[in-house]
């Protein structure tokens, strides 16, 4: 059986856009998509990583952009925002649990550097006892996930679930 599941993740690789995150498989005959198609998409993340762990729907984020730049959509068409809540806060803050250092960070800081937009949900953050002085760099505090989803939603986001 190993052979097997090997073969079948040696077909998921990361890139174009994000070079460490984000591994996708190439899928032939699948209905092409413009290169000027535009894309404005928010993630919603509530679930929280194991200890350790790169947090699997912030890491969504880069396999829709890889997934997409390979399928010939230009990346500069691709807008995606990130709003994280529930025990996912800690997966942005510098260090979410004591002593301990997030193994997000350079996802989040390449996401951002690719013009991601991450927020996390202030209630949240005051429930898990997060100060917007504990979040990763240029991660945005918002007063709450329904309201950055609201927000998002009026500047024509769609949110993917």
């Amino acid at each position: 059986m190993a052979p097997v599941a090997h073969a079948e993740e040696s077909r998921f690789t990361t890139g174009p856009v994000i070079a460490d995150y984000g591994p996708v498989a190439d899928v032939e005959g699948a209905v092409p998509i413009a290169a000027h198609t535009r894309f404005k998409v928010v993630f919603d993340v509530s679930e929280g990583a194991e200890p350790g762990a790169v947090n699997r729907g912030i890491e969504s984020a880069a396999r829709f952009l890889n997934m997409h730049a390979r399928a010939g959509v230009r990346p500069s068409n691709i807008r995606i925002a990130v709003v994280v809540r529930g025990s996912a806060t800690r997966d942005v803050s510098l260090h979410p649990r004591p002593g301990e250092e997030n193994a997000n960070a350079a996802l989040i800081a390449d996401l951002i550097a690719h013009h991601v937009d991450i927020y996390v949900c202030g209630q949240s953050a005051a429930h898990y006892e997060v100060a917007s002085s504990d979040l990763l760099p240029n991660v945005r505090l918002a007063l709450s996930a329904m309201t950055a989803h609201a927000l998002l939603q009026q500047q024509g986001y769609t949110l993917n679930p």
